[in-house]
């Protein structure tokens, strides 16, 4: 064999920030804090990134060591990201909306040792505080009261810029190898506990210069990114990595994430590119209705986590001008995996072009992408043959922290547990979740696509459909509607409004109108609640002939 000359030179996280630093000093990260912004230089964050490292080595941390996040999107979050992992230990972001068991399960399920908390989140991580089997420090941030923790715990409690105070620049980086542990993020825990999926420092890096490249999400030294998306999903989508790795600038929302706030921190900051799930932007949109609001400073906002319905993107460009991307992944997938790019040749602005748009996602280079049916038995590219979906590539995990699951892994591809298929091209088109899709007399429904329409009427304001019991037919559609105030549509209505865009046997007779859909702690959908609600007859259900 043959071998290259080229050096075998790490690739880690280590490497993006020594990068950002040296290199874009003077770009910024702004903090949000309700009505004005703090904001420093790369230069800034960076010689905090070496205090913080100095200060987590002199509280024990070291190569392995985890160290918990419990942070909304803020400098300090940033500052842990990049430190955290850069010193060889392994950053462990924490879901700030899961229940407490499940959240006393990750940490202890992780050995936390360490855990950085916001000040305003002391309360609630305080509930769990004495069910914590490892942790031996909370460092916490800002200058509310901590005093809720002091009473749950005998742990040591420290201010963060008391730490960074009694520490200086200069700390002497380690030697860390790529394929060590860079990180580590949870699944939302939607069916069973949560599983852990441990990021390395060579799939971080792999997935930075991903989400960078022109033909994914472009991320330049030019753009000003607003992550919406929480810090704990994903990390980020990848975007503080991918970011500091071109030297864009961050504005970080911090805890205010509702329309009213978040618009007053577009309209000041002039962010040009943001993510989020679509349950935020179509609040925003809903704002919109009787706020004037400008997003013209944005070039693209990416959507993903759920289905991103087709008249939510129609909307935001005729009312906005503003194009919503919509991707694809998970967390076990960094999280990118695809982006629905329109191909080449197709006019900006026709209905061809939101076609594809509408599309889950074309399959990116670095992901590898098949769909198999029930025996595991591959199926063609065709557009036409549905199936599981399931990935592999280099920042796809291959197993679970601690937790095998040999029921998600099939000879080296990830059942991702999505349904659907693959056009020529590789444009994926997600039908449902496996657990989701409604099979009626052997025929299946696609729960997306009836929720993509029903949102689509003016006075629909959220719809989850779920797959209920059927004496005839085994399952059928329950479609449960939030309706916008004051709207006199019903489920006769609204039946019609569908009946010009699926088979007539596809239309839900089974209706119920809520006040709110309920959410996973990431913003989805929770399709589970609605099944349980609907089993113990909580739901007050019309059926229409």
């Amino acid at each position: 064999m043959l071998e290259s000359t080229m050096q075998d030179f790490p690739l880690t996280i280590g490497m993006i920030f020594r990068h950002g630093r040296s290199v874009y000093a003077n770009s910024e990260v702004v903090t949000f804090e309700g009505e004005t912004s703090r904001r420093s230089t790369y230069a800034e964050v960076a010689d905090r990134v070496e205090q913080l490292a100095a200060a987590l080595d002199r509280l024990g941390v070291g190569p392995g060591t985890r160290v918990g996040t419990f942070c909304w999107n803020n400098q300090e979050h940033l500052e842990a990201y990049l430190a955290i992992p850069s010193m060889g230990a392994v950053l462990h972001t924490l879901n700030i909306r899961l229940f407490p068991e499940l959240l006393t399960y990750v940490i202890n399920h992780a050995a936390d040792e360490v855990v950085i908390v916001d000040d305003s989140l002391v309360p609630l991580l305080a509930k769990v505080a004495p069910d914590l089997e490892t942790v031996k420090t909370f460092v916490v941030t800002g200058t509310g009261d901590a005093g809720a923790l002091a009473e749950a715990t005998d742990a040591q409690i420290v201010g963060y810029e008391d730490l960074l105070a009694a520490e200086t620049p200069g700390f002497d980086w380690p030697d860390v190898e790529e394929h060590s542990a860079a990180a580590m993020c949870y699944t939302s825990g939607t069916t069973g506990n949560p599983k852990g999926v441990v990021y390395s420092h060579r799939s971080t890096w792999l997935h930075s210069f991903a989400v960078t490249a022109a033909n994914s999400l472009a991320i330049t030294e030019a753009d000003r990114i607003l992550p919406i998306v929480p810090m704990f999903h994903a990390n980020a989508w990848g975007l503080p990595y991918a970011g500091w790795l071109v030297g864009a600038d961050f504005l970080m929302p911090g805890r205010f994430l509702q329309a009213e706030p978040l618009m007053k921190f577009i309209a000041q900051e002039r962010p040009t590119f943001s993510g989020a799930v679509p349950t935020i932007w179509a609040d925003v949109l809903r704002y919109s209705e009787d706020n004037p609001i400008d997003l013209s400073s944005f070039r693209m906002i990416v959507c993903g986590g759920s289905a991103v319905p087709r008249s939510l993107m129609e909307a935001f460009e005729s009312r906005h001008g503003v194009r919503i991307v919509q991707a694809w992944g998970m967390t076990e997938t960094s999280p990118l995996a695809a982006v629905a790019h329109p191909p080449r040749g197709v006019e900006w602005g026709t209905a061809e072009e939101m076609d594809w748009r509408s599309r889950t996602g074309r399959v990116y280079g670095g992901v590898e992408l098949r769909i198999v049916d029930d025996e595991g038995t591959p199926l063609p590219w065709d557009d036409e043959a549905v199936g599981e979906i399931e990935v592999r590539g280099p920042w796809i995990t291959a197993s679970y922290y601690r937790d095998p699951a040999p029921e998600k892994f099939d000879d080296g591809w990830l059942r991702t547990g999505d349904v659907g298929q693959v056009s020529p091209d590789g444009y994926v088109q997600i039908t449902d979740r496996a657990k989701d899709v409604i099979k009626s007399g052997g025929e299946w429904i696609s729960s997306v696509e009836l929720e993509g329409l029903l949102m689509a009427h003016p006075d629909v304001v959220e719809a989850s459909v779920v797959g209920v019991p059927d004496d005839k037919w085994g399952e059928r559609p329950l479609a449960c509607v939030v309706l916008k105030a004051g709207s006199d549509v019903g489920a006769v209505g609204l039946c019609e409004f569908l009946g010009g865009s699926v088979a007539r046997w596809q239309l839900p007779e089974r209706w119920s109108f809520i006040d709110e859909v309920p959410k996973t702690s990431v913003g989805k959908f929770d399709k589970k609640v609605l099944r349980a609600r609907h089993a113990a007859g909580d739901l007050d259900v019309q059926t229409i002939g």
